[in-house]
């Protein structure tokens, strides 16, 4: 963990009902500082629009709860900050940059299939902004069955099946953090332009 962000706190679980509900819960709690929340099973994990997220055996499931300064439109930038963070650790895992894309909303892609998926969502008020919860699942090892998909869902794939790759979670978060942290200080330095130019840079279509 030698690049792991200042400040920034981290708790691993055997399991919970969803890391996104723990962060829920803590900001709910008080809590008001940068944390990673990752459980290596989640029984009641959910996607967008409260759909169920399944989360096999050796795959990745964490939480970012981030406090953010400003309206809600600027908080709704972090969804940018995620993926671009996402991508980047992904290539850091496999050195492999063509193999990545950005699909809109939420999702990144490796040889146009689903790798992963991001759930954001708000965690509760500050005196100058808000609390959010950044959910983040990657299919490491393994991909969920056909009939947990949604209907014209896209094909899921595995990094391992795509790359070769053997990464367990923790591993992938020592990557991932650091990744996101660099986004979030370009954003809060540069402002959105920036970041939303390298979105686009990496955007499948």
């Amino acid at each position: 963990m030698t690049n792991w962000p200042e400040g920034v706190q981290r708790a691993v679980f055997a399991e919970l009902d969803s890391t996104n509900a723990e962060a829920l819960r803590r900001a709910s709690a008080g809590v008001s500082s940068p944390q990673w929340l990752l459980a290596y099973n989640q029984t009641a994990a959910r996607g967008r629009r409260g759909r169920a997220w399944s989360q096999p055996a050796g795959n990745f499931g964490a939480t970012l709860l981030l406090p953010v300064s400003g309206p809600p439109p600027a908080a709704a930038q972090r969804s940018f900050v995620a993926a671009l963070g996402l991508h980047d650790a992904l290539v850091d895992a496999t050195g492999r940059t063509e193999l990545f894309s950005l699909k809109w909303p939420n999702d990144v892609l490796l040889t146009g299939r689903k790798l992963a998926g991001i759930l954001l969502e708000t965690a509760g008020s500050r005196a100058d902004g808000l609390m959010l919860a950044i959910g983040f699942g990657v299919n490491l090892r393994s991909v969920p069955e056909v009939e947990e998909l949604e209907p014209a869902a896209t094909r899921p794939i595995s990094l391992f099946e795509g790359s070769g790759i053997v990464l367990g979670p923790e591993g992938f978060l020592d990557l991932l953090a650091p990744a996101v942290a660099h986004w979030e200080a370009r954003l809060q330095r540069e402002g959105f332009g920036p970041v939303r130019s390298a979105w686009l840079g990496r955007a499948a279509r």
